[in-house]
Formats: C-alpha cells, structure tokens, sequence
C-alpha cells in the first residue's frame, strides 16, 4: 500500500517567499497610530490596498505560481467581492481568463469592478446553491484552476505578508519593539492564519460578526464547529464563511488563539469611527477587529495592532449606517 501523504502545510518560511514573491504586485498599506480608550494602539490600513483589500496578495502569490499550461485555461473562484477582485486584478495583470462564482446578493461596489476587469460573474443564491459545488464543476468542465478564497496554502500564505509589513513597520515606528497582539477581521481564516504564521510570537485574535463565529466557536471547541443553518442575516457580507478551512483552524488552534464576535451595532460603530477619526472608508466586515476593541471585547495593550481588512462597500448601505448628522 502506497504511503499516504501529509496534506500540504503553510509555513513561516513560504510566507515570507511569497513575500518577496509579491514585491511589485501589491502595494505597503500603512500602519497607523490611533488612539482608543487612553491607549495609543496601531491600525493596518488593508483597505488601502490596490482593490480595497488585502486579497490581493493571496491572488497573486497563488496565479503568480501557475504553469503557462495552466494560465492558458484560466481560473475558477468563489467569492462574495472582495477575494473576487483580488483574483481579477492578479488574472488581468497575468494574461488570465478568470470566472468568478458571486452570490446574487453580493454588493455592487464588489461585483461591478470584478466585471470591470474583465473577470465572468457566474451567480447563484448563498441560501439554495453551493458556491464550492458550482465553481468545481465549472473547474472539471474546463480546465480551469479553482483557486478557493482561504482553504489554500498558497492564498495563506500569501495573506501573511501583512504579517511581514506589521512586524516591520511596528519596529519602525517604536524604535524596535514587537508586536505584542493582532486583531484581525476573520471569514475563513486566511488573513489571521497567514498573520499567525509571519509573526509566530505574537497572539492573534480573530474577531467575526455574531452568529458567524464559527472560528471562535471552533478554537473553544477544539474542533470545526459550522454556523448554524438559520443564523440571522449581516452586515458583513465578506465574513458570511459557515464553516472554517482544516488549514486555517489548524494554525490558529496550535497558536492557541481565541476568538471574539460582535454585533451589528458595534460594527456600525466602528464604522462611524474609522471615518471620523482615521478618515477611513471600511466596509462593515472590515471593522470586526476594531469593533472588538471599541466594543471592550478585546483586551487591547500599547503593542497591539488592528487590522481594518477592506472598504468594498456601497455608498448607499455606507451612507446610512455612518451617519454623523446631529440628531
């Protein structure tokens, strides 16, 4: 009998090739000083990433790696937005024929730019279809690579480098201190599973919507817990992943990291926030991690960095919920 093999694993070391792997491709979004209940905390701006998120490093150290032979296919992704326009930026740089599985519902300011770049938009409706199942047969009927949103080494991988950049920049701007936490807004996991990866000493916590928490659900649990099958509709589109990557958990939990969930109104607050205190544009899954902090559910320290993970919203849905008119 044949041995089996180990499932593929992310590590620090490939996280910091495709770092260098990506030079060029994405672009150092800032950290920025903040300060919140007396303390001066940090803020990773990834929602200044070119394609308002940080999915396109993970895009790209994935289509960067393809043989001609499979660029001349194309790729297959599923996505809500923002994994989808990271996928359609890296495919239109490279030459690449890329489809995108979108849910019907998905916002305009996400599904009209992955058009714009040439990608195909198949639809579907997240409460009947499954977008794995659908982006799979579309993938055995053609050829094409399906590159999944989180469920990947090299998508993980390639998220770390924001790990990489945090840890940089907050030596600079503390004459050489370390990261001490990482607050990072968590769907299925491959931001704060490549973060954990990049900066191995630092303790990470996921936050997710209400509800939606399965990645905290599941590092209480010891094992993947799925979000429940009525689970009340969010704000946070992005974050809407019912159940963990193995991957991704597996990073996480052997970090021993914890996770937080917050509602919909602390989401909403943070969001008023970052516009009137950081001039920011964040979309409500986004804020998760400072919404944590905002919110008290996150025991913040002067060494500890929030991640703001996108701004992909519609200016309607923004307009309504950050509204600072005095009432």
């Amino acid at each position: 009998m044949a041995p089996v093999s180990e499932p593929p694993r992310a590590t620090e070391p490939s996280v910091r090739a495709a770092f260098e792997r990506i030079r060029g491709h994405v672009v150092e979004t800032p950290l920025l000083p903040c300060e919140i209940r007396g303390l001066r905390l940090w803020i990773k701006a990834e929602s200044l990433q070119t394609g308002g998120s940080f999915k396109l490093r993970g895009a790209s150290n994935r289509l960067l790696q393809l043989s001609d032979a499979q660029r001349a296919l194309g790729v297959v992704a599923f996505s809500s937005g923002n994994h989808a326009q990271g996928i359609a930026i890296a495919a239109s740089r490279l030459g690449i024929a890329a489809t995108i599985v979108m849910p019907d519902d998905a916002p305009a300011a996400k599904r009209e730019p992955t058009k714009a770049l040439g990608a195909r938009i198949i639809g579907y409706d997240r409460q009947r279809e499954s977008r794995e199942d659908i982006a799979q047969a579309f993938a055995n009927r053609t050829g094409a690579t399906l590159v999944p949103s989180f469920d990947d080494v090299d998508i993980i991988e390639g998220q770390g480098g924001c790990g990489i950049e945090i840890g940089a920049q907050f030596r600079a701007a503390t004459g050489g201190g370390e990261v001490a936490q990482v607050i990072v807004p968590c769907g299925g996991g491959g931001l704060a599973a490549g973060i954990a990866l990049a900066l191995p000493g630092c303790d990470i916590v996921p936050a997710e919507p209400e509800f939606w928490d399965d990645m905290a659900r599941s590092l209480a649990a010891g094992e993947r817990v799925a979000v429940a099958s009525d689970a009340p509709e969010t704000r946070c589109d992005a974050l809407q992943t019912r159940l963990v990557s193995p991957m991704t958990f597996e990073v996480l939990s052997e970090r021993g990291s914890r996770g937080v969930a917050v509602s919909e109104d602390e989401v909403a607050c943070a969001m008023r926030f970052a516009f009137s205190n950081l001039r920011l544009v964040i979309e409500p899954g986004g804020t998760v991690a400072l919404a944590a902090v905002l919110a008290g559910k996150a025991g913040a320290t002067a060494d500890t960095v929030i991640v703001l993970s996108g701004g992909n919203v519609d200016p309607a849905v923004y307009a309504e919920i950050v509204d600072v008119r005095p009432r």
